[in-house]
């Protein structure tokens, strides 16, 4: 109950939130555009349909102009024609959230082959608003062009955009909120989370997915013929869902989840939408206890990986809500997910994935580290679960088999000489996803082996980011979001912050992107093209996956980690790599979690932190001295450690 009555206050934030400046979601659902991108034909005054007072473009005969938003948007378009000189005349609409897919004839593409159709508006019926059916909001744009293809005179009013992102969302009373003396990593926080937020849909405005099956990338299809799109499929119950993509797909992934999931936590705390998300898994879990690929309505394909990721939402989920009732009326479908997992254990102590679906990476196979290590990492979420339900039957037969397959994985897939993990016992690849993931589970077995593995993606990068050989020559936001995480656990702050700026940083300024929203995948060399697929106008430009340093940033940097439901235990451990000034903050439904800190060259000149009351956690810092609480309390730092504090305020104070 405790939670739900948070949601309901978190809704109505009205006050002050800090660092508003840098928010991106809109102040109002109804937008307009920013300005002229480019005119074809013959048009007067096109600026006036920018002005928010309102004004008339005149439409000579066949031309079109190109409107940019300023940012990556979605919604439903709306045409205000007061004039038209035939009933023959038509105004067509298309759209793209990349620079690169502007065109007078088509959208940018949802389907594996060609470009989406434009929508037609028959204006020729007269003078009055047209407005998109439903079934075409369009899910993210940045430029929309307005298109006229007859000889007719068309006088236009206004062009607008109902913004249908983030349904129950205040669009801007954010509940977290990141600064540092880098503004480039301000930004890259804030996009984070507004990528997300076009990422959160109403569920019945889910892709359809028309041409799944039918039309596919061997499929030649080109102008002037179309596809079409239609985003009207109600892919789960309730009144917003969190999908992996806001123009494509608009479906529930649990893969994408695993990144998203975190940075929406320490954002706009909108765990109703991953709930939702979840649940739409769970009701279409197999007798056998297997859990989709992606939610409905997709192929019901096998997927080792991410039928795991669901069970990482599960205990994600439950650490920022400290939903318990929730957690308790899905166990027994968890156990049962988890245990469809675990009969893939062969007698090496190793799952020996059969299934081929994966994030998109070329071949899954074997005693693979990437399953394997994700498997591991489950497994430790799950004996904390228990732990929480009293499940010991469970915990002491997943404590046994975790702790065999660790030995197990570091026998077979170690290659010491060039301190990565083999992708599996037939292979020569090291790829990102399993050596990043076998960081984060903690599959390593020592700081040193830890350490190694960090030094070694490192010398990967190329100038946009690192690379994922497992996909050929690929840059996953997805995979470099865990990658993040493994650098802040091998204790190299200043890497991942170096590796943030490259990557999201070039993701974020590139002038063919939306400077506003992050990227699903792009190649190594800069062109945005997504080796595993061969239409580059489908590749999304808002994609939850590729949103980790929004948590990484509060988690790691400035160092606000949950370790117990809804925060109940806490880890305060900054690491801010060479960051000099640092203020952060997010709510959970038992409080606030804030931190303020500066560095100067001797160390901390102030460093702050709050955490809700009754509360517990523990500290670890690089620093000597005294943390002071505010009712009074000290405790001596040993070698910059301390543990079992009270929740409250605490100050570093130097001995």
């Amino acid at each position: 109950m405790r939670f739900l009555i948070f949601l309901v206050l978190a809704a109505a934030v009205c006050t002050a939130v800090p660092y508003e400046e840098y928010i991106l979601a809109p102040a109002t659902r109804d937008l307009i555009p920013e300005r002229v991108y480019q005119v074809n034909g013959s048009i007067s005054n096109p600026s006036a349909l920018t002005n928010a007072k309102g004004g008339k473009a005149t439409f000579h005969g066949v031309s079109s102009v190109t409107y940019d938003f300023g940012r990556n948007i979605a919604g439903i378009v709306s045409v205000d024609v007061s004039r038209v000189s035939s009933q023959d005349a038509f105004i067509g609409v298309t759209f793209s959230e990349s620079s690169l897919w502007i065109n007078n004839e088509a959208c940018d593409a949802t389907a594996d082959a060609g470009l989406d159709s434009p929508l037609w508006f028959p204006v020729g019926h007269g003078s009055r608003r047209y407005t998109a059916e439903k079934k075409h909001n369009r899910g993210a744009f940045r430029y929309l062009t307005l298109v006229t293809n007859t000889s007719a005179t068309v006088v236009v009013e206004s062009v607008r955009v109902n913004f249908t992102a983030a349904p129950t969302q205040n669009l801007r009373a954010y509940t977290g909120y990141f600064h540092c003396d880098d503004e480039l990593l301000n930004r890259i926080w804030y996009a984070g989370a507004y990528t997300n937020q076009l990422c959160t849909i109403d569920p019945s405005m889910g892709n359809a997915l028309p041409l799944l099956g039918t039309i596919t990338s061997s499929d030649n299809i080109t102008l002037p013929e179309t596809v079409p799109w239609w985003s009207n499929y109600t892919i789960a119950n309730g009144s917003s869902v969190l999908t992996d993509g806001a123009k494509r797909d608009r479906l529930v992934w649990p893969g994408d989840m695993s990144i998203a999931l975190e940075s929406v936590a320490v954002s706009t705390y909108d765990l109703y939408s991953v709930r939702v998300a979840l649940e739409s898994l769970f009701s279409v879990q197999q007798a056998d206890g297997r859990l989709p690929y992606a939610g409905k309505p997709f192929y019901d394909t096998v997927s080792y990986t991410y039928h795991l990721h669901s069970l990482i939402g599960v205990a994600y989920y439950y650490r920022f809500s400290g939903d318990l009732n929730w957690l308790a009326a899905h166990w027994s479908q968890y156990k049962r997910a988890l245990q469809w997992s675990l009969s893939s254990i062969d007698n090496t102590g190793l799952a020996n994935v059969t299934a081929s679906a994966d994030w998109l990476r070329f071949g899954m196979g074997g005693h693979n580290i990437e399953a394997n290590s994700i498997l591991y990492f489950v497994l430790q979420e799950s004996l904390l679960l228990a732990a929480t339900l009293n499940d010991t039957a469970s915990s002491s037969t997943w404590s046994s088999i975790a702790s065999t397959l660790k030995s197990s994985a570091n026998a077979r897939l170690w290659d010491p000489a060039v301190g990565l993990y083999h992708d599996n016992e037939t292979t020569t690849l090291h790829p990102q996803d399993g050596n990043a993931w076998a960081l984060k589970a903690n599959l390593t077995l020592s700081s040193n082996q830890s350490s190694t593995i960090s030094t070694a993606l490192s010398a990967r990068w190329g100038p946009y980011g690192a690379p994922a050989p497992e996909a050929g020559s690929t840059v996953s936001p997805f995979i470099t979001g865990f990658e993040l995480q493994a650098h802040f656990l091998a204790d190299q702050p200043r890497r991942a912050l170096d590796l943030m700026r490259r990557q999201w940083g070039f993701m974020l300024d590139d002038p063919r992107m939306t400077q506003s929203t992050f990227i699903e995948g792009y190649s190594t060399d800069g062109s945005l093209h997504y080796a595993p697929y061969s239409n580059d106008a489908r590749i999304s430009h808002a994609h939850g996956w590729a949103t980790g340093p929004t948590a990484a940033l509060t988690m790691y940097v400035a160092g606000l980690q949950l370790v117990g439901a809804g925060g109940e235990r806490w880890l305060f451990k900054p690491q801010p790599g060479d960051l000099r000034g640092v203020e952060a903050g997010f709510e959970t439904s038992l409080g606030r979690f804030e931190t303020e800190f500066k560095r100067g060259e001797k160390g901390y000149t102030k460093l702050v932190f709050t955490t809700p009351e009754g509360t517990s956690g523990d500290v670890r810092i690089e620093a000597e001295g005294l943390l002071v609480s505010s009712n009074g309390t000290r405790v001596k730092l040993v070698e910059g450690v301390a543990t079992g504090l009270h929740g409250g305020t605490w100050s570093l104070k130097r001995a």
